[in-house]
């Protein structure tokens, strides 16, 4: 069975966009769910459908649900999208018209997952977590391959951190290649970062809420996974505004043609916002994880003072 993800292309960044002179960015926000998301949700759910799975239930915040109602469109399954009332109604919307029934519940993920749990029980369908996982973070690993086998040597990969996910992925492909020296740059916005907070902790915190406007980075607590992988390998954990982190998308667009939503601009900020620290980096990629809850409209309030 063939992925259902793209190999994105592997770009040099614009001059000027970053004061390093050499950045690449790996561009998953091309992934025809407009996020990273279908790599490994795609994987996950490709997995049940080889299992004779014939239903989804998928609780997000809105990027992991559009690529789940994507795999199970692209599959004939039956799906359904529990989004917390944080979403927007555009996202709910674009979810839907994938042919998923959406419906709301709970004021953050965590209602909204749980809700979603005794669903996919009820009706015995498969339960697709957003990025606790292991075939999710197989499936995200693969940017690692597909960058090592465009050739490219880098010193650092910068990403943004949700749930955790991602980051998994990132330093199960690293690790899967002998990069284990490798660092991972951990991009949060102030807000929704949990994993700066557990790393500094010293064990899991779950955040009392989530109150970033990057609603994709929107868990209030890592997965496990993702603290032991931080904590056994080279990383270093950021944070940015969410001004900074919209910025960067405007930013971005004008520089790229691309628009990204404020979690993946977390990721973007980071070079500028935490220069001096990140200065020892000369080849550093930066996966653009994209995200579909952006809009021309909302890249025009998003300015930048002069």
């Amino acid at each position: 069975m063939k992925a259902l993800h793209l190999n994105t292309p592997l770009l040099r960044a614009a001059p000027g966009l970053f004061k390093h002179e050499e950045v690449w960015l790996k561009m998953d926000a091309l992934q025809p769910s407009g996020s990273f998301k279908l790599r490994g949700v795609g994987h996950l759910v490709q997995q049940a459908a080889r299992e004779g799975v014939r239903e989804i239930v998928c609780a997000s915040g809105g990027n992991a649900g559009f690529a789940a109602a994507y795999a199970g469109q692209a599959l004939g399954m039956a799906v359904t999208i529990v989004l917390p009332e944080t979403s927007s109604a555009a996202v709910a919307e674009k979810i839907a018209a994938r042919g998923a029934k959406v419906l709301r519940q709970g004021a953050a993920f965590d209602e909204a997952n749980a809700f979603a749990m005794a669903l996919a029980s009820e009706r015995g369908a498969r339960h697709v977590h957003p990025f606790d996982h292991p075939l999710l973070w197989a499936g995200h690993s693969t940017l690692i391959d597909e960058v090592l086998a465009d050739g490219l040597e880098f010193d650092a990969v910068i990403t943004a951190v949700g749930g955790g996910g991602l980051f998994c992925g990132i330093v199960q492909g690293l690790q899967r290649h002998g990069l284990h020296e490798v660092p991972v740059v951990a991009v949060e916005t102030i807000g929704a970062d949990s994993l700066a907070q557990s790393l500094q902790a010293g064990e899991a915190v779950t955040l009392p809420a989530i109150t970033s406007i990057a609603t994709s980075l929107g868990a209030r607590r890592v997965a496990d996974e993702a603290l032991r992988l931080a904590q056994s390998h080279p990383t270093l954990s950021l944070t940015v505004s969410d001004a900074q982190a919209t910025q960067a998308c405007v930013r971005f667009a004008d520089a790229m043609r691309v628009m990204v939503e404020p979690a993946c601009g977390a990721a973007l900020a980071a070079l500028s916002v935490h220069e001096a620290e990140l200065a020892r980096f000369k080849r550093p990629l930066i996966e653009v994880c994209g995200g579909i809850a952006v809009s021309t409209s909302m890249l025009a309030t998003w300015t930048i003072p002069a």
